[in-house]
């Protein structure tokens, strides 16, 4: 969809380039830039509003919690003149896209009512095309439980579509936020006008209603936290409110399909970068020691995110350079310690030897890593990974009716108001992810506290070793013999030919218990709520 893959989605032979106006025209006059300023306490000083006033700046946003400020300035020296403030630990300007703050717009009710671990069916009128569901045995899963409205998932994304019947019964408005100006606006300002959100929002949670999909809890709440842009920028002011308001808004779990941009790798010995990759990292563990498990896709780009090499794309707001990247350079949020890293797979079978036909081949172009991948999910593969049944390869879920999809499913509603339902397939570690998420929130609906009203029901790390500790162990595999499918641009090239950004091929490292491709296994929805492991037993609130 993106060709940069900023949000980790691949959309195939899509000639549609969406324009965020008011992101990249902004407000009248304004050719400011965002900035990100880092605190050396964890807190922000009560005078912010006033030194970085006369560093020639405003002040958008004080994230208190965690001692970052969003500011806004024209200034051209502004970075230099904010850290003559010695509380100041770094700055760094994030996008020079000017930007509107949205009207905030009401918030609907979102009381549960009751609050049952019921079951779910898998029979609405498109489920037959969901491969990805019987791969990690989501029907049998939700013969045991479809989840709890008690839960909730928070899709950081680029919004989601508030009216589509799919996912309108399960969206928690009140809870949904803008937050792509650094300053969270609540309500329907998170109405999803890319697509992207609205995709993953129903693999975690479309509803089991009779039409189109049903997701992998399908009977979760869902939020939308728009901090992705119309172009498929997530930048950190827009990350950090995400983040933040996770923690501060009894989210349990978040997906997150996306790299937080300008940077896809944060290097952390660059000055600049390093205000940027501190800050996110404060919000992201805010967020998690509230009690907010967090999953986050892999990456696009077939590389080894243990070993990277070269970054071909940043800063990719404005003419990307050519640079070498070594360990101490990080892709987020999938490499911040606590991060469940998911990559991706279609439905061919792997040659690994021990002929289990349940062994699917990681998709030709998800990253991996053996220190960042903890699972892997179905993401598709357009090329190496189609089967009798999977078609075309692709994820089938939810999708604006207004927004362009190459591959479409669509449905008549009866509703006058909607009157056409539309699924897109898609492919990507961003489609992997939120298997995983909706995972994630069924074992808290199945072993979390309901009881407790906010997040923290059941603590992520325990939530991560469930998911880890019931996956299906899938080895590297012995050979890559194969070919892309026939009539394809690849019918003729090997799986192997697909070589990471540096040139080298890819790699897989590491033992069938865990590996740099598929980590501890392919993630299953049944086996997670069948029973709780031993690591996942010790659950406490979190506090």
């Amino acid at each position: 969809m993106h060709a940069r893959f900023r949000v980790l989605c691949l959309a195939l032979a899509t000639a549609a380039v969406l324009i965020a106006t008011s992101l990249a025209t902004g407000a009248s006059g304004d050719s400011g830039a965002n900035y990100v300023i880092l605190y050396k306490a964890q807190s922000v000083p009560s005078d912010a509003a006033k030194t970085i006033a006369s560093a020639g700046g405003t002040l958008v946003y004080s994230y208190d919690q965690i001692g970052v400020a969003i500011a806004r300035s024209s200034n051209a020296s502004f970075r230099d003149d904010v850290m003559k403030d010695n509380r100041v630990d770094g700055a760094s300007a994030t996008t020079n896209f000017a930007s509107k703050l949205p009207d905030e717009q009401a918030s609907a009710d979102s009381s549960t009512g009751d609050l049952p671990n019921a079951p779910a069916s898998d029979s609405d009128s498109l489920s037959p095309l969901q491969w990805d569901m019987q791969q990690i045995h989501t029907p049998q899963a939700h013969a045991v439980t479809g989840g709890s409205p008690a839960v909730l998932a928070g899709d950081i994304d680029t919004g989601i579509d508030f009216n589509h019947p799919d996912l309108k019964q399960n969206i928690d408005v009140a809870d949904s936020v803008n937050c792509l100006t650094g300053a969270p606006v609540p309500g329907t300002a998170a109405q999803d006008v890319d697509g992207h959100g609205t995709h993953t929002a129903g693999t975690i949670a479309a509803a089991a209603n009779g039409i189109g999909v049903v997701g992998v809890a399908p009977n979760v709440k869902i939020a939308a936290i728009k901090s992705g842009n119309d172009e498929g920028f997530f930048f950190p002011e827009a990350v950090i409110c995400g983040f933040v308001w996770a923690g501060t808004h009894h989210v349990d779990v978040t997906n997150n399909s996306y790299f937080a941009d300008p940077y896809l790798f944060n290097c952390r010995n660059d000055p600049v970068q390093r205000a940027i990759w501190k800050a996110e990292k404060r919000a992201i563990q805010f967020a998690m020691d509230a009690g907010v498990t967090v999953v986050a896709a892999e990456g696009n780009e077939s590389d080894d995110l243990s070993h990277p090499q070269v970054d071909l794309t940043s800063p990719d707001n404005t003419t990307p350079e050519q640079r070498d990247v070594t360990n101490a350079c990080v892709v987020i949020p999938v490499e911040i310690p606590g991060v469940v890293g998911v990559t991706a797979t279609g439905d061919r079978q792997q040659v690994d030897g021990d002929n289990d036909a349940t062994d699917y081949l990681k998709s030709y172009y998800s990253s991996y890593g053996i220190s960042t991948a903890d699972v892997t999910g179905p993401g598709g593969d357009f090329y190496y990974g189609r089967s009798a049944r999977s078609v075309n390869g692709l994820v089938l879920s939810t999708y604006p009716a207004t927004s362009p999809c190459t591959r479409s499913v669509k449905e008549p509603t009866g509703d006058v108001t909607y009157p056409t339902a539309v699924y897109c397939y898609l492919q990507g570690t961003s489609m992997a992810s939120p298997h995983v998420a909706g995972i994630a929130a069924l074992i808290i609906s199945r072993f979390g506290d309901l009881s407790n009203p906010k997040n923290g029901k059941m603590r992520p790390g325990a939530v991560a070793a469930q998911i880890q500790q019931t996956a299906d162990p899938q080895p590297c595999p012995t050979e890559l013999p194969l070919q892309g499918a026939p009539g394809s641009s690849r019918a003729n090239v090997p799986y192997a030919a697909t070589t990471r950004p540096s040139g080298d091929p890819q790699e897989c490292q590491g033992g069938p218990g865990h590996n740099s491709w598929y980590g501890n296994g392919r993630a299953d929805a049944f086996n997670a709520v069948m029973n709780i492991s031993g690591s996942a037993a010790n659950n406490e609130p979190s506090p």
